[in-house]
This record gives C-alpha cells, sequence and structure tokens, in this order.
C-alpha cells in the first residue's frame, strides 16, 4: 500500500519557521524516480503548487509568493522530502500536501495544516 505522510505543520507566529517532512513508503517504483512537489490549499481557494524537487534534489519551481522563504529538498536513502518555510506570514496558512509523481505514477499524502497566526 503507497503512503506519503506528512508531517510537521502547526501553528506558529508571523515570522516564525517551521519544516514540513513528506516520507513515504510503498511506492510502485524507486523513490528516486519520482518528483516530490509541495502543494498547498488555503480554505477557499485552489490548491496551488509551492515547490518542485526534481529527483536529483533540484528545486525547479517556486512559486513566487514563496521564493526566498521557502527551501525543498529530498533524501532518498529516507525516502523523504521536505520543506523549510522561513518568514511565515498569514497568507501562508493552508493545509500542505507532497505528491510524488512519475509519468502516470502519482500518489498524493494526506495534508498537514499550517496555520500562521498571532
Amino acid at each position: 500500500q503507497v503512503q506519503l505522510v506528512e508531517s510537521g505543520g502547526g501553528l506558529v507566529q508571523p515570522g516564525g519557521s517551521l519544516t514540513l517532512s513528506c516520507v513515504a513508503s510503498g511506492l510502485t517504483l524507486n523513490f528516486l524516480l519520482y518528483d516530490v512537489n509541495w502543494y498547498r490549499q488555503a480554505r477557499g481557494k485552489q490548491r496551488e503548487l509551492v515547490a518542485s524537487i526534481g529527483v536529483d534534489g533540484s528545486v525547479t519551481n517556486y512559486a513566487d509568493v514563496v521564493k526566498g522563504r521557502f527551501t525543498g529538498s529530498r533524501d532518498n536513502g529516507k525516502t523523504s522530502a521536505y520543506l523549510q518555510m522561513n518568514s511565515l506570514k498569514p497568507d501562508d496558512t493552508a493545509v500542505y500536501y507532497c505528491q510524488a509523481k512519475y509519468f502516470r505514477y502519482e500518489f498524493w499524502g494526506q495534508g498537514t495544516q499550517v496555520s500562521v497566526s498571532s
């Protein structure tokens, strides 16, 4: 059974930091074949792509609103991906999801809530 499990969300004050983790298990193919994408969805809004992490760990796409504040990374040996989030703003409040994607193979985690509020 394929599982992607996100963790690390929570309540943080503006300007604070959080690191999200995504651990994959049971994937059909080797984890290192998959791109890992971080998405978020705020209440009442569409899901948006936050960062795309390639198989070599390079991040090819950051949403403009998070550039310079968020950093994506991965550890293939641990079948894990991470999203380091700094200088958090109230507008970053959302459920954050990780996705593992390789051609037609696509898997999602259940999401982790990030709330930024004073």
